[in-house]
């Protein structure tokens, strides 16, 4: 597999973009892992609450430290930290809820205040939001922490529109569907900042693929199963990221190089 570089901005050392480029198949392995995360922390969680936090905490930490470790992007680690991610997150936030007895309401709150301070934290220090923009460990850090409060803030929205609104699974997802589609119409048609747009649609996917899975598992839904449902989307994720491995069907996020050595964005505009 290949992989896009420039130059560092003292024009000494190779710099590496370290997320996917955004693609079609992109959105879909991260709704299909928002699922899975949601399945496999109720799963576990039935299991054994023990054993939940254990495998959701040792196994963020393990691939998160690989992952800031590996010095290009490699789809396999990458989409593995995303899917504990998904995991570790549904367990913040129905942590909160269930175990401190905070209301849905509250808990998307928090987690909304939690974004906006590492968005705030992110902008001051870097002076851009922009995933294609992760070439330097302090960025990264950044990213994966706003990945991290993306996926809580996703679930308890998800958890509140089903429950506190009494909407239900499928017409919360039917709803987070719909809204889904408001940056993306934004962007092409009125001009809608491509990064407001990519991190408002990198949301509320979260929402959408969890409601999906519940409505999948759950008795309200179709009462597959949480393991079922955990064990397929999992098979499915694999498959995908095998196939975009091998054929390098999702790259590296593309950096282009001015005279000055300094990277410059060859995606959607900023």
């Amino acid at each position: 597999m290949t992989h896009n570089t420039a130059t560092s901005s003292d024009g000494l050392r190779p710099v590496v973009a370290k997320v996917p480029q955004i693609t079609a198949l992109f959105w879909v392995i991260k709704l299909l892992t928002t699922g899975m995360g949601e399945a496999c922390s109720d799963w576990l969680g039935s299991i054994s609450v023990v054993l939940a936090a254990v495998v959701g905490v040792f196994g963020l930490v393990g691939v998160l430290f690989l992952q800031l470790r590996t010095p290009v992007y490699r789809p396999q680690l990458y989409w593995a930290t995303v899917s504990m991610v998904a995991v570790f997150g549904t367990m913040a936030a129905d942590g909160l809820h269930i175990a401190v007895g905070l209301p849905y309401p509250a808990t998307t709150t928090l987690y909304v205040l939690a974004v906006a301070a590492i968005f705030t934290g992110w902008y001051r220090s870097e002076h851009t939001l922009s995933i294609h923009s992760i070439t330097t460990p302090k960025r990264e850090k950044f990213y994966w922490a706003t990945v991290l409060a993306t996926f809580a803030l996703g679930t308890a929205a998800g958890d509140m529109s089903a429950s506190t609104m009494h909407l239900g699974y499928f017409p919360s997802a039917v709803l987070f569907g719909v809204l889904i589609l408001v940056p993306l119409i934004g962007w092409r048609l009125l001009k809608l900042n491509s990064v407001v747009a990519f991190w408002v649609a990198y949301v509320l996917t979260r929402p959408l693929g969890a409601s999906l899975a519940d409505w999948l598992s759950k008795p309200q839904g179709l009462d597959i199963g949480d393991g079922t449902v955990t064990l397929v989307l999992v098979m499915v994720i694999v498959a995908i990221v095998a196939y975009v491995t091998a054929t390098n069907s999702e790259p590296a996020d593309d950096l282009a190089v001015t005279p000055a050595g300094a990277i410059a964005d060859r995606g959607a505009p900023e």
